[in-house]
């Protein structure tokens, strides 16, 4: 018997045991190792997620929060297309969002309004200028390694959706223009030690 729609599954233990013996399952074509592109890809992307959810938590911008919450929400859904095996995209196209160049142009009018209000900085920067920043830059370093885990993903011929690497690539570069509008409003980016 099934629970009515929209009520969660009551789950037991998170332990299944299932994956002891290195392997892991994906979203839609079976089951591989856990070093796997595939397996690879989608742990980066959980480490992104998990970053950019201590930046919310730490954020007291209400707007900036919620742009980052936007964020974590989309990189679901680029999680699903690298949890598909090759040849099941249209069982995840049946059941989830996919990514689409209009995810990308939305990113693209973020990234400009940005750019418009926020100075680019003028050499090299050293993240930690708020504890904000700092986990964006981190969740920005992340979102690199996916990318880099998709395009091996792309370069054997297992990446059917090439929109997935230019929304990883266009977010690294929305990213790092987040953790620059937090630091804006530090009042101080030197270190205690240095006063």
């Amino acid at each position: 018997m099934t629970e009515p729609r929209g009520r969660p599954r009551r789950v037991t233990s998170i332990a299944t045991r299932r994956g002891d013996d290195g392997e892991t399952s994906l979203l839609y074509g079976g089951r591989v190792a856990k070093d796997d592109p595939h397996a690879e890809a989608c742990g980066a992307v959980d480490e992104a997620v998990s970053a950019l959810g201590v930046a919310r938590a730490q954020e007291g911008d209400r707007e900036r929060a919620e742009r980052l919450l936007a964020l974590q929400r989309d990189l679901f859904i680029v999680g699903a297309e690298l949890a598909t095996g090759f040849g099941e995209r249209a069982q995840l196209e049946r059941h989830f969002a996919t990514v689409t160049a209009a995810m990308v142009e939305g990113l693209d009018a973020q990234l400009a309004e940005l750019e418009a209000r926020v100075p680019l900085p003028a050499g090299f920067v050293v993240p930690g200028g708020t504890v904000v920043a700092a986990a964006i830059d981190l969740a920005r370093t992340l979102v690199r390694r996916a990318e880099r885990r998709a395009v091996s993903l792309q370069r054997a011929g297992l990446l059917e959706n090439r929109e997935v690497l230019r929304y990883l690539n266009r977010l690294s570069d929305l990213l790092f223009m987040l953790a620059r509008e937090a630091e804006q409003g530090a009042t101080s980016l030197r270190h205690p030690a240095d006063s």
